[in-house]
């Protein structure tokens, strides 16, 4: 029995220039109960896992969301918020905001204690005011004891009791984390059948989501029903497909197009992280007309800290002028730009002229068998004893690892566990060269496998 476990969100939101980013550094940069950040992407972050307390969360800062609107067929960035702020309420602070309040599980709204009380912070507050979800008004730049005693004029926002904080210095930051931690939702493993294949679509807005998955119902298959997913006003799609059942995990409303906010479908990343959250083996689709962007690496970085399994959708590559060369030369520069991923199978496809959407669900379900391959303790220990005859370890910390054996402590993820000497002495390039040579034997085909070190005492070494 397979057991996916979704962690709460935790989103902040505010207008510009309020902290929201320091804030969000300080809390999953803390070595103190914090976990880690997500690995492997850019340094433009989104979200982090971060625990407080003894609860796992998902931070999100909303402000760091890229927004950007459609001209002339083109995606270009919106204004600076600052330099159109006179004009009335920023369209996509109300975008973040609402996008909060759809996905969120806590909400923590900053303000500024330096500036006071604005109208901006008034429109955020309406908005949050409405909504069932638990807010924490947070007033950063409490940087002294005035701005600590200014903070009580944000009571006037009607969202309860406001917090004085330093995000920059780190007063204030442990309260708010204890309150945080107190209003997450208690999260429960969801069990799921054995024969159940969860798949997640996940992607940027606009790179065909809710085309391809119009294209995959569309081919000829039982659909059996409709079944109520695990978020607010999610929908997923039981079908079969050549007798093997699988369920398509709703992501960014892509059933109910009419139903989605414009701001809350910008901000669908807290949408796809949710389905991540569901699903088993995900389908990232990127836009063959764009190329990799910075939101695509954040995603599949997500994907690969959540050991799920991955299947990359090139969409629209009827658009794309090509010659013999265009799809291998594509290729070379997306694992240039996905580095971290290269394990994972690439398609190029088309919802519209369905070019290869047929190799979709057998590419999904062979990757799931991936998921589940053992390899007895005989012949992964004959490969590390290659391994390591044709390129020992080297001196590491003044000490040299020595290798003693290997096995496969469990699948899904495949998670292999090498007892050396000394943990500390093997470097972390060591561990990524047996990757590969696990790989080049077994493939593990988009599938992220884990490689755990354990040590021996000196008197078990002498033994």
């Amino acid at each position: 029995m397979t057991q996916l476990t979704q962690k709460p969100i935790v989103a902040l939101v505010g207008r510009p220039n309020v902290g929201k980013s320091t804030l969000f550094n300080r809390i999953v940069g803390r070595r103190q109960a914090i976990v880690e950040d997500v690995p492997g992407t850019t340094r433009d972050r989104l979200y982090g896992d971060a625990e407080w307390n003894g609860k796992p969360f998902l931070l999100v800062d909303t402000g760091g969301i890229e927004v950007l609107e459609v001209r002339e067929g083109k995606p270009v960035p919106l204004p600076d918020p600052l330099a159109t702020a006179s004009v009335g309420f920023i369209r996509e602070i109300r975008e973040q905001a609402e996008a909060a309040i759809a996905e969120a599980d806590v909400i923590v709204f900053l303000v500024d204690a330096s500036e006071g009380l604005s109208a901006a912070d008034e429109e955020i507050a309406n908005l949050l005011r409405d909504s069932d979800k638990p807010v924490i008004v947070a007033a950063n730049k409490a940087d002294n004891e005035e701005r600590r005693l200014n903070a009580v004029e944000f009571y006037a926002l009607g969202l309860g009791d406001p917090m004085p904080i330093s995000a920059y210095h780190g007063t204030g930051t442990g309260d708010l984390l204890d309150v945080i931690a107190g209003l997450l939702p208690e999260v429960e493993p969801v069990a799921l059948d054995d024969t159940t294949l969860r798949v997640a679509i996940v992607g940027r807005p606009n790179v065909g989501k809710s085309s391809l998955l119009n294209a995959l119902l569309g081919q000829e298959r039982a659909i059996v029903s409709d079944i109520a997913g695990t978020t607010r006003d999610a929908i997923d799609t039981y079908l079969t497909w050549e007798g093997e059942p699988l369920i398509l995990v709703d992501t960014a409303g892509i059933r109910r197009r009419g139903r989605i906010e414009r701001g809350i479908e910008k901000y669908s990343v807290m949408r796809a992280l949710r389905a991540i959250g569901r699903a088993e083996v995900v389908l990232l689709v990127i836009d063959a007309t764009e190329g990799v962007t910075a939101q695509d690496a954040h995603i599949g970085g997500y994907i690969l800290e959540e050991n799920r399994s991955l299947v990359i959708l090139v969409n629209k590559w009827d658009a794309v002028e090509k010659d013999t060369h265009t799809m291998a030369e594509y290729t070379r520069a997306l694992r240039q730009e996905l580095k971290f991923l290269d394990y994972v199978p690439v398609l190029f496809v088309s919802a519209l002229t369905r070019q290869r959407v047929n190799q979709i669900i057998p590419t999904v379900l062979r990757i799931r068998d991936e998921r589940y391959v053992r390899i007895p303790t005989s012949e992964l220990n004959r490969l590390l004893q290659e391994a390591i005859a044709a390129h020992p370890p080297k001196t590491f910390k003044g000490r040299r690892a020595r290798f003693y054996y290997v096995t496969q402590a469990e699948a899904d993820p495949p998670t292999f566990v090498f007892f050396v000497n000394d943990p500390k002495a093997v470097h972390f390039t060591y561990m990524r060269y047996l990757e590969n040579r696990i790989r080049e034997r077994y493939s593990f085909e988009g599938t992220p496998i884990r490689l755990q070190l354990r040590g021996k005492s000196r008197q078990q070494e002498r033994r």
